[in-house]
């Protein structure tokens, strides 16, 4: 049963930015319980972008990801006591100690054993990490149950017509014809798919009547490779990579047919959008990782480990192999490793997806 009437609340998401992301839900559910709250986000510089999408939040406060002590020991004396209470949505020490110094009262997810004792001794309160069988986005939801208020598993977005227009003006079709949104380049190397299967997957959308417009972030990296992905009369494609706020590229799915992409942020975006998503997943774990359906409901998550699968507007397209998901980064252990799932995941079974995925919604090109 709720038993507080918060005035100030900071919720501490000190992850990457899909952490970000699906953090969303809880706010909501703040916001829901304790309208006339004010709501801040504590999070990692370089994802305050995806942050500011949240129309629940007032304030988003950021803190360099390898922060000096002298840095740390500032955010501390600028938060202390500042709120009346304070989440955090990891067990790891930094955004534990954020939320005790911040908050009257805190709450944490935390883990169990003794290197987390300290932690749990500070908060006020803790709910229990786990990272193989539960959602994100519904772990995140587990704060909302330990302060007594009901839950929403809605992932709400917001732009503005200064955004619809910007857009516009960068992409003429925009309202005006149906089209396929693709994001090729995930963050890391590991949960990156093929050139080829991107080259052929653009032809097969142009082919079925759909515009291809390319998404994804200002990286010189990304830019590159996007530049060298798409080249020949059979692939133009509309190349807006690097060029999109988070509310804009927002904006952007909403309207698309269609989305394709990684285990990404956008990915999450685009779900959470109601538009038709086709995820591609590797080695990541599907049952914490892939994109939360629009209006989707059931905990702890919408997925099961292995195999491709459709819920609601998403289709998760698994690669094969005994070992997928290996639940590791990469063959080679490490961020810049190749996947073989990924690697041999070959576009017919993108397009069946994507043909299913049309139907099923009513969106069949």
């Amino acid at each position: 049963m709720q038993t507080a009437a918060y005035r100030s609340i900071l919720v501490v998401v000190t992850r990457r930015i899909g952490d970000v992301f699906l953090s969303g839900a809880l706010l909501r559910s703040l916001k829901r319980a304790w309208p006339q709250a004010r709501l801040d986000m504590l999070v990692f510089e370089g994802t305050e972008g995806i942050a500011r999408t949240h129309p629940d939040v007032a304030q988003v406060i950021t803190v360099p990801m390898r922060a000096s002590l002298a840095e740390n020991l500032a955010l501390l004396r600028r938060l202390w006591r500042r709120y009346d209470l304070a989440l955090s949505t990891s067990p790891s020490d930094r955004p534990s100690l954020y939320a005790w110094a911040a908050g009257r009262r805190s709450v944490g997810i935390m883990g169990t054993g003794a290197k987390h004792l300290l932690k749990r001794m500070m908060l006020s309160q803790t709910v229990p990490f786990d990272q193989l069988a539960t959602h994100s986005l519904a772990l995140n939801l587990r704060l909302a149950a330990a302060l007594g208020i009901e839950p929403t598993h809605e992932l709400p977005l917001a732009w503005s017509a200064e955004d619809e227009h910007r857009l516009a003006a960068l992409f003429p079709g925009y309202g005006k014809t149906r089209y396929a949104v693709l994001h090729p380049f995930p963050k890391f190397r590991y949960k990156m798919w093929t050139e080829q299967g991107w080259r052929q997957l653009a032809v097969w959308l142009k082919q079925r009547g759909l515009a291809v417009v390319v998404s994804g972030g200002p990286d010189a990296a990304e830019r590159e490779y996007v530049a060298k992905l798409f080249t020949g009369e059979d692939a133009e494609v509309v190349d807006l990579v690097g060029k999109l706020a988070f509310p804009e590229l927002a904006a952007l799915i909403a309207g698309a047919t269609v989305y394709v992409g990684p285990d990404t942020v956008a990915s999450h975006l685009a779900a959470a959008t109601g538009t038709p998503t086709v995820a591609l997943f590797g080695p990541s774990n599907p049952v914490v990782w892939g994109p939360w359906p629009r209006d989707w409901k059931d905990e702890p998550s919408p997925y099961v480990m292995r195999g491709t699968q459709r819920r609601g507007n998403v289709a998760l397209v698994q690669g094969a192999g005994d070992c997928v998901p290996c639940l590791h980064e990469g063959c080679d252990r490490h961020l810049e490793s190749d996947s073989e799932c990924l690697l041999t995941l070959p576009v017919a079974r993108v397009t069946e997806a994507i043909d299913s995925l049309l139907r099923a919604t009513g969106r069949d090109a």
